[in-house]
């Protein structure tokens, strides 16, 4: 870590270290967990076979890489980052961008998680039975295992990596699709930016130097082009009336989230309009019209907020107006009356009825497939064309699986209170137990 970064880390939150307990306390966290699990279905240890097929899938990397070149698209002289949180322990997604005289080209590089966990494996029915990681503050249920992330599905500097691209070249007025192209690729990560790092390129970009050492990658430049087009693609959403409820997201963030929410819907685009197939389609009701006007009415009576007058007619665009002009005290109610309408999302494996809060007319997900099984299923059907027998089933689980994996998390973030700590701060700084007698004995 940059010593730049280390000092922007240390006003933060997680810059204040582990949230200390006792031996005690640990034991009593451990038990509830092991309760909520009992009580949700949530699988906690990887089978043997499981863990014994990982860890073959890891082993003689590169020669297995070396293998595949020929079979695959090779995009390792292409400039491509990775940017993730500073805590990140895999990297699982990274992007190369360029502008050209009619076109801006975005590659999405997904780490290609379907290339070691296949049909018929161990670790596929695990990650069908699992269907998504569980993420509770300091703990988390892995849907496979964390070696594969921390190994061949990690996108790290300077090693050669397969992954799934997504290409997308996109018109430079209006950034719709003009061309559309899903393959297999090998690519070569030039640097792991943090958000910090990534914020810090784009305020000074000569600090991209400190970052890469004896190459001539031109890594500000990059990142600046690649800003330039997430600004809009973000601006252009919401136009378009997609629900944007974190108004003050960074620039950082901003980029990965519209990068992937343009590759997700590149993905899905080609699935149902190009090939006409089923997948895992991410679909999002509307709330009713009435229970609209009862959340626009409970933020209208908020102290300090009142929505603009010419965004009543579309629910949505009245939000993030309102969100964007509303004292910082009373965005969380905002969110919390936006919310409480909202109907679930789900997985179906017919897309029609689209994503209500990002008016996408068709979604899906394909940008997380060590975390998600509906884009480990999609990746699948990207690169074969071959859908699940039971793909209707699978989506039924997923949803419920997801449902269930969030209760449970509600669930033990409010026995964190209960037992006097906070979620908030141990999600973000982690836990450490430490020895009473041992700070005793230091006095």
């Amino acid at each position: 870590m940059t010593t730049e970064d280390e000092q922007a880390q240390a006003g933060t939150v997680e810059g204040q270290g582990p949230v200390e307990i006792d031996e005690e306390m640990a034991r009593h966290l451990a038990n509830k967990r092991e309760e909520l699990f009992e009580k949700f279905e949530i699988r906690d240890e990887f089978p043997a076979e499981v863990m014994r097929e990982a860890e073959e899938r890891t082993e003689d990397v590169q020669q297995e890489i070396a293998d595949e070149v020929d079979e695959r698209r090779d995009l390792r002289d292409m400039t491509t980052w990775t940017t993730d949180p500073i805590d990140a322990q895999d990297f699982d997604d990274a992007i190369s961008v360029e502008k050209r005289d009619d076109e801006y080209v975005l590659w999405v590089h997904i780490a290609d998680v379907s290339h070691y966990v296949t049909p018929g494996t161990a670790m596929w029915d695990e990650a069908r039975e699992r269907a998504n990681t569980v993420y509770l503050p300091a703990y988390t249920v892995h849907m496979l295992p964390p070696i594969l992330a921390e190994t061949v599905c990690s996108l790290v500097p300077n090693e050669d990596r397969l992954a799934h691209t997504v290409e997308m070249h996109l018109d430079p007025e209006t950034l719709s699709y003009e061309e559309i192209n899903i393959y297999k690729s090998v690519i070569e990560s030039d640097a792991r930016l943090t958000y910090t790092e990534c914020e810090a390129i784009l305020d000074d970009p000569e600090s991209a130097d400190d970052l890469l050492e004896d190459t001539d990658v031109d890594l500000a430049e990059k990142t600046e082009l690649v800003w330039e087009l997430a600004d809009r693609m973000h601006e252009q959403r919401k136009e378009d009336g997609s629900l944007v409820l974190n108004p003050a997201r960074d620039r950082a963030h901003t980029i990965i989230e519209e990068c992937m929410l343009k590759a997700n819907k590149a993905v899905t685009h080609e699935l149902m309009w190009d090939r006409g197939v089923e997948a895992m389609y991410r679909v999002h009701p509307q709330p009713s019209p009435d229970e609209w006007d009862e959340a626009l009415r409970e933020i209208q009576d908020l102290g300090g907020v009142s929505i603009p007058g010419d965004s009543w007619d579309d629910p949505r665009k009245a939000v993030n107006a309102t969100l964007e002009q509303a004292p910082g005290r009373q965005l969380s109610k905002i969110q919390r009356a936006v919310m409480f309408v909202m109907p679930r999302a789900k997985y179906m494996s017919d897309p029609f009825g689209g994503h209500h809060a990002l008016n996408f007319e068709i979604y899906g997900h394909f940008t997380s497939p060590i975390r998600r099984l509906s884009d480990l299923i999609n990746h699948w059907i990207v690169a074969t064309n071959d859908v699940p027998e039971d793909l209707a089933a699978l989506c039924q689980h997923a949803s419920d699986k997801q449902k269930d994996g969030e209760q449970c998390e509600r669930e033990y973030k409010q026995f964190l209170q209960e037992v006097g700590l906070d979620p908030h701060a141990v999600n973000n700084r982690g836990l450490e137990v430490v020895d009473e007698d041992e700070g005793e004995n230091e006095d």
